[in-house]
């Protein structure tokens, strides 16, 4: 379940990377509005009665099989998904993606393997002291058209034994759920626990989530940021 440790140990990743710059926007939305993106097999896993939508952005550094060395210039490079959170026919919750925004071009390759929304984009993401900026702009598939760009401002740690069920309930997912072949999956992640701090965010210009079909979203996010965490990803496993 959500929380700030994995729930499995991913003995033998598929693929190996680490997580640099991640921030965390999140706006709360009626969940009738965002149950018809939920593929069959999944429902929303809502929180006091409602939908969570995110903004998650990052640096993906080092991305690589077992073994294997990372790639200069093709092995770091920034994404930005939209997620929402779901249960499982288990009841195990996850993360439902709704678009994953990837500068590198051979990720499209994914999409009909692993039933992801991947969108090849032109991307830039900024690091200054004390803020990252964040600048995407969909190429393919051209429609819908999705460019998005917000700055957060980094703020002081949390203390871990101060992280609510909520701060969890919104970072802490252990498990990504698509659906493809006509067949739903699940595929595992594990990492170390979240060194949360808090942010906010003075500038936000988005397109992303109303290109996955939604409202733009309304009002200040719940905002969450963290340095960096080292990621084991497991392979896609059957749901039955």
């Amino acid at each position: 379940m959500a929380g700030a440790l994995p729930e499995q140990r991913v003995a033998h990743p598929m693929l190996r990377m680490r997580w640099e710059a991640v921030s965390f926007l999140h706006w709360a939305y009626d969940p009738d509005v965002v149950a018809p993106l939920v593929p069959r097999g999944l429902e929303l896993d809502q929180w006091d009665g409602r939908a969570w939508v995110g903004i998650v952005s990052f640096v993906m550094a080092g991305v690589r099989p077992p073994l294997v060395p990372p790639v200069p210039g093709l092995s770091t490079f920034p994404e930005i998904n939209v997620r929402t959170y779901v249960r499982g026919p288990d009841g195990r919750d996850g993360l439902l993606f709704l678009t994953l925004e990837a500068s590198r071009l051979p990720t499209l390759l994914a999409r009909p393997t692993i039933g992801i929304r991947y969108a090849w984009a032109r991307m830039r993401l900024t690091r200054r002291p004390g803020s990252v900026e964040y600048r995407t702009q969909r190429r393919w598939p051209r429609r819908p058209a999705a460019v998005s760009q917000h700055t957060v401002e980094i703020g002081t740690p949390i203390d871990a034994a101060k992280l609510t069920p909520f701060d969890h309930y919104l970072t802490g997912r252990w498990r990504a759920y698509s659906r493809r072949w006509g067949r739903l999956f699940s595929t595992p992640v594990e990492h170390q626990p979240w060194p949360l701090q808090h942010a906010t965010v003075p500038e936000l210009v988005d397109g992303l989530v109303a290109a996955c079909g939604l409202p733009a979203p309304d009002g200040e996010p719940v905002v969450h940021y963290a340095p960096a965490v080292d990621v084991r990803l497991g392979a896609p496993r059957f749901v039955s």
